[in-house]
């Protein structure tokens, strides 16, 4: 059985820049009024860096460069997710929150795992 992929026009086209845009509101959100200025200042530059790099890979010639893009991508989903762990280890998230933001990252990281494999 043959597999129909959708051609995509647009970044905005790409789920894993669409599911990142949900974790960026999550993340910038959640953190609005916590006073730690660099650790949230961190954790939204690297939410941000996400989806930025997946709209840049998708603006790119040639396949080295999407690879390079969506790897940098798949780097701050994993800042993000190392971020998490400590914002549940300062008390800035409870377990529940931890866990639903962590599976947002786990989500985001295999559909760039995807994207990079189909190149």
């Amino acid at each position: 059985m043959k597999t129909k992929i959708m051609k995509i026009n647009k970044f905005e086209d790409i789920l894993s820049w669409q599911k990142s845009q949900t974790l960026n509101t999550d993340v910038f959100k959640l953190f609005e009024s916590n006073k730690d200025y660099d650790f949230v200042r961190q954790i939204r530059r690297a939410s941000v860096s996400i989806s930025n790099n997946i709209a840049e890979w998708f603006e790119r010639q040639s396949n080295n460069e999407f690879k390079y893009f969506l790897f940098v991508a798949k780097g701050s989903c994993w800042e993000v997710r190392s971020m998490l762990y400590l914002a549940k280890n300062l008390g800035y998230i409870d377990d529940t929150m931890f866990q639903n933001l962590y599976q947002e990252t786990v989500e985001i990281s295999k559909l760039i795992s995807w994207l990079i494999k189909t190149l």
